[in-house]
């Protein structure tokens, strides 16, 4: 396990015997005296320095999928410039802005620098590096290609984080927009309607139906909108909790999310881009078939597919093979078991599946754009309808005034 990193105050003498000090983070005050040494300086007093009030905020800092892709793909890049490891991590470190990431890298530096593997480093951080990173730097470490495999894998978290933004933007630009819309329309009905029906009110004459109905729902909203607002807040609260406390309820979303009209589409080609892009990656950093099947159920995103890679895994123990098993789940596409076939007839199993993965991928761009395009004149004709009718129908009375005044 390695140790937490610390912040050390230390004071000393140059290469030329000025006096000078300044912080450094490492494990132990010893590991700390010898990067002070390599870097020149003889260190007279090393003492523990006290967090204090940044350092309860840079705790705060969250470290999320995208800062271990750029972390991995610093790193590959320094490697392929012939930069040794443990300097590596020291220059990767310098240039990040996030303060949790940087205590990471440093964490990991002193734990290869005293003699750990790369590999053991990240297995002791579980939370930021999956057992799919551990399994496959392992890999690279003991067949002597570290380098060729963090580039691998940089270029398949960069692929895989840009495939989760395309679905996070399918998804939620038309509910930022319903939401904004529904927010408005409680705004004119608790606000706006009032004023208007104080003014009918001196009409003295009978409104519409379509402006009486709308006048009715404004009262309904500025007796009960507390109450409404209450109970979405609860009911949001209770998913949050339903859904981060049960795997049924996880799963049971999970499968409805594949059957939606549109979405579901788009979220089964992702599911499918991103199995081929992890068993290619796997396979092909020479992770046995059965091994990398196991890493790649966990890094399919549904229960759908998790359930059946498990079961596909399980054939494929037992010496069945990939594509036939594939077949049996009957929720892998026709053509990736076409070409899982061809590539296990060919030798070329991890080129075959990259091309698969590039291939649903390039389809989930497709599908995100034209939803989007799609979306914007539908929402736009949507809010037209709900907007514009709110304000036909406190016109209404006026128009019909006008009618009556211009009929005498």
């Amino acid at each position: 396990m390695a140790a937490a990193s610390t912040v050390f105050a230390w004071e000393g003498t140059d290469r030329s015997g000025k006096k000078t000090k300044g912080e450094i983070t490492s494990s132990n005050a010893n590991i700390a005296k010898t990067e002070l040494r390599k870097q020149g300086i003889s260190p007279t007093r090393v003492s523990k320095k006290s967090g204090g009030l940044s350092a309860l905020f840079n705790a705060g800092q969250k470290i999320g999928p995208a800062d271990t892709a750029l972390f991995t793909r610093q790193l590959a890049t320094m490697m392929k410039a012939g930069v040794p490891l443990v300097q590596s991590f020291e220059i990767v470190a310098d240039g990040i802005d996030n303060p949790a990431m940087k205590n990471l890298i440093i964490r990991i530096r002193d734990d290869v620098s005293a003699g750990n593997s790369f590999a053991h480093a990240i297995q002791a951080n579980p939370e930021h590096f999956n057992d799919l990173y551990c399994n496959l730097i392992d890999a690279g470490e003991q067949s002597g290609a570290l380098e060729t495999m963090l580039e691998r894998l940089a270029t398949y978290m960069e692929k895989s984080e840009a495939l989760k933004a395309k679905i996070k933007s399918a998804l939620s630009y038309p509910i930022s927009v319903l939401v904004v819309a529904a927010v408005v329309s409680a705004i004119l009905l608790i606000k706006v309607v009032p004023q208007f029906e104080e003014i009918f009110a001196g009409f003295g004459a009978e409104l519409p139906e379509f402006t009486q109905m709308v006048v009715n729902m404004s009262r309904w909203m500025q007796e009960w909108w507390l109450a409404v607002a209450a109970a979405i807040a609860i009911v949001l609260f209770i998913r949050k909790e339903t859904l981060k406390r049960s795997k049924a309820a996880r799963d049971a979303q999970e499968r409805f999310m594949l059957k939606m009209p549109i979405i579901g589409d788009i979220l089964d080609k992702s599911c499918v881009a991103r199995f081929a892009r992890t068993l290619s990656t796997t396979f092909a950093a020479g992770v046995p078939l059965v091994d990398a099947l196991e890493s790649v159920s966990g890094a399919a995103g549904n229960v759908v597919y998790y359930d059946a890679i498990k079961k596909v895994k399980d054939d494929v123990s037992s010496g069945i093979q990939l594509n036939y098993s594939m077949k049996q789940t009957e929720v892998f596409p026709n053509m990736v078991i076409q070409m899982v076939s061809i590539g296990e007839e060919s030798g070329a199993l991890d080129g075959m599946l990259d091309k698969a993965a590039t291939y649903y991928e390039d389809m989930v761009d497709n599908a995100v754009d034209g939803l989007t395009s799609l979306m914007e004149p539908i929402i736009m004709s949507f809010l037209g309808v709900v907007i514009g009718g709110l304000i036909i129908a406190m016109y209404l009375p006026i128009f019909s005034m006008g009618d009556a005044i211009g009929g005498h």
